[in-house]
């Protein structure tokens, strides 16, 4: 059965649980990986590349899986999506406790990633683009913003579980989190109608299928935007500490830099939802797609120190926006009414592009002579992104 069509009235309630719920997803799928990888080297023995090549799956499963999600939105199943994400996700985690080989490392990172398709970002963004056409790029900025602390939650919390319960008894408890706490949460936050009732008259020409947008060049030049944006991005940060041990930095001056990344992330998102509504998504995202290649280049070239606190802030604040400009452009240009199935196939793409990233940065490595030049290819990447972000003409213009 599909959801009823929504009012506007519940728009903050719904927003609310949808953020502690991103929040929530975000810490524990995305961001808990890289904190289980050495407890489980001690004591199952397992190589960094076969832990590393589980989370690579389940990444490639999270974009081939983003269109089915997407179109069950569409057909307003946004409920049962995000539901059943969580409960697969809590299911994931509790296989993962369980793994004694690493088959099951895999198959555990496949269901994690089918869980991802179902309840980061993306879907969020669906729901709320069709119960609320008036107020979605609102209740987008939220998400993003609450789910920019997602990583100050994670590594901190999982540590904690860790020493309290080993790395076997944290997978437990975290997966309990997931389906005792944010599976009943988005059960209960989107019980409500799914489709907001609109005269179709108005919108008809904007609204266009997945078949229609595929013939349309702004299309293929959003999805190369974002497809080279995501692969640059996963690149540096699959690469960023050797990239700083090749400036000769210690590790604990790169953390030093690094740190900085989460909150001009987070302030990046807060001064747009407090000053910038009035900033159209066009112009927000060219600000977003130069400042990425712009924070690379200065990464490349920096000798010192203290300028790569600037690649910090800068790239910080790109990341953090990018989101933002991608979650609210593609309804702008196609319409809402099939967003789940266009902005799935786009999403999908980054995401493929996304996994593959740190094994291809490898392979330049072997191609260039060294981090410096990996990185100016990055940035020159970012600068093909922002040309075909700015040659993606709405389809109405």
């Amino acid at each position: 059965m599909t959801d009823k069509p929504a009012a506007d009235s519940d728009f903050r309630q719904v927003v609310a649980a949808l953020a502690l719920g991103q929040i929530v997803s975000w810490a524990a799928l995305y961001y808990a990986f890289s904190s289980f990888v050495l407890p489980m080297m001690r004591e199952l023995g397992w190589d960094k590349a076969t832990l590393m090549g589980a989370f690579t799956l389940g990444l490639a499963v999270w974009g081939a899986a983003t269109y089915a999600a997407g179109a069950a939105i569409d057909r307003g199943q946004g409920r049962r999506v995000m539901t059943l994400g969580s409960v697969l996700a809590g299911a994931g985690f509790l296989l993962w406790s369980q793994v004694v080989s690493p088959a099951g490392l895999f198959l555990a990172c496949a269901v994690l990633g089918a869980a991802m398709a179902m309840t980061l970002y993306e879907p969020a963004f669906n729901v709320l683009t069709k119960r609320y056409p008036t107020r979605y790029t609102q209740g987008i900025t939220t998400l993003t913003l609450v789910g920019g602390f997602a990583s100050t939650l994670s590594f901190p919390a999982a540590a904690a579980l860790i020493q309290a319960f080993g790395w076997r008894g944290a997978l437990v408890f975290i997966g309990a989190v997931l389906l005792v706490g944010v599976a009943p949460l988005h059960a209960w936050a989107l019980r409500g109608p799914a489709l907001a009732s609109t005269a179709r008259g108005a919108d008809e020409k904007a609204d266009a299928t997945l078949h229609e947008a595929l013939r349309q060049r702004s299309f293929w030049l959003l999805t190369l935007c974002f497809m080279l944006y995501a692969f640059a991005s996963a690149a540096l940060w699959a690469h960023v500490m050797p990239a700083f041990a090749a400036k000769g930095l210690s590790e604990a001056q790169a953390l030093a830099v690094l740190v900085w990344i989460g909150p001009a992330q987070v302030a990046g998102r807060f001064v747009y939802a407090w000053a910038g509504r009035g900033v159209s998504l066009r112009l927000l995202g060219l600000f977003v797609l130069l400042g990425m290649p712009a924070s690379l280049a200065l990464f490349a070239l920096s000798t010192q120190l203290w300028p790569l606190f600037g690649f910090a802030l800068l790239f910080g604040v790109a990341n953090g926006l990018v989101t933002i400009a991608r979650g609210g452009l593609v309804p702008q240009y196609f319409g809402r009414a099939h967003i789940g199935r266009i902005g799935g196939v786009m999403s999908g793409v980054g995401l493929l592009a996304r996994a593959a990233a740190p094994l291809a940065a490898a392979w330049m490595l072997l191609a260039l002579p060294g981090y410096r030049e990996v990185l100016l290819a990055l940035a020159a990447m970012g600068v093909a992104a922002a040309l075909a972000f700015a040659a993606a003409r709405p389809p109405e213009a």
